[in-house]
């Protein structure tokens, strides 16, 4: 087992790696761990065993909460050039890559968590305790990780449309039912489940696992130039007066903080939105939380 600042690798056979997000206080992600994952993408390539990893959280409330807005300025470190922002690099080199990546997802799960799972070739919840989330246009942005390209092929134009633009929470139902996901099972058997499917497929022919999964994304992935332009969009709403004036009041109230704020962050960071002339009725009466 090898644990790293933010992530622990358990190999537990040589075709299979467990990989678990531990960035208290609610796995949030920031630049150094993405340079952990840019390690961890080289470790995956350069391994001629591997056949499946497993991604999970150490913390049952967030899987990954979304990006750490304190430390989005900070210049990113890399492990070695590469030719595509970080985090892109990360997530297109591991939808490519002909090791399979499955995710086991537990708690929270919302911005850029939500499009590191898309990046993973398999998504399964809790029923009882995944709660997924894409609440960026709450604060002025656009997603800028994959997650308009991704939810737009999996759940079709009208329900991204309704995620991405309603900017809410989304139980694990929901978003099974949506394509987000592949399945929502019992909490008590979802680790079993991603157990017992990571296991089968580690004792399958590599180089057809391999094969098979490269002709499957031929009709899947998106282009590398349309998340590039997601992404060019999403920084220039980052730097806008408003989305900034946003993000300050929401890490005033809690926004990046263990606390009712982020448990509810579908609910909370919506209602900043609201213009403040807004009558108490029309507060009262917008619900936010997708059921």
């Amino acid at each position: 087992m090898n644990t790293t600042n933010q992530l622990t690798i358990n190999r537990k056979t040589p075709a299979y790696w467990r990989v678990t997000f531990h960035n208290s206080p609610i796995n949030m992600v920031d630049p150094d761990t993405v340079y952990e994952l840019l390690e961890l993408i080289d470790q995956i390539e350069s391994d001629p065993e591997l056949k499946v990893v497993v991604f999970d959280s150490a913390d049952p409330d967030f899987f990954i909460s979304h990006y750490d807005m304190t430390r989005a300025g900070e210049k990113q470190k890399t492990p070695k050039d590469i030719d595509l922002p970080p985090l892109m690099d990360f997530t297109t080199r591991l939808s490519r890559s002909s090791v399979v990546s499955i995710v086991e997802i537990r708690g929270r799960i919302r911005g850029v968590g939500s499009e590191f799972a898309l990046a993973c070739d398999m998504r399964f919840a809790s029923l009882e305790k995944a709660i997924f989330g894409q609440p960026e246009l709450a604060v002025g942005v656009v997603p800028g990780g994959g997650a308009i390209e991704q939810l737009s092929r999996l759940s079709g134009r009208a329900r991204a449309l309704e995620i991405i633009l309603g900017a809410g929470d989304y139980d694990a139902l929901t978003a099974e039912r949506y394509g987000w996901i592949n399945r929502a099972i019992t909490d008590v058997e979802l680790e079993g489940f991603v157990e017992n499917l990571a296991l089968r497929i580690s004792v399958l022919d590599r180089q057809v696992l391999s094969d098979a999964k490269r002709l499957i994304n031929r009709n899947g992935l998106p282009e590398t130039s349309e998340l590039q332009e997601s992404r060019s969009t999403f920084i220039l709403g980052a730097m806008s007066p408003g989305t900034q004036e946003k993000v300050s009041k929401a890490i005033a109230l809690g926004f990046g903080r263990q606390g009712e704020f982020e448990l509810n962050l579908g609910q909370r960071l919506l209602g900043l939105s609201i213009q403040e002339d807004a009558g108490q009725e029309t507060k009262d009466n917008i619900s936010f939380i997708s059921k």
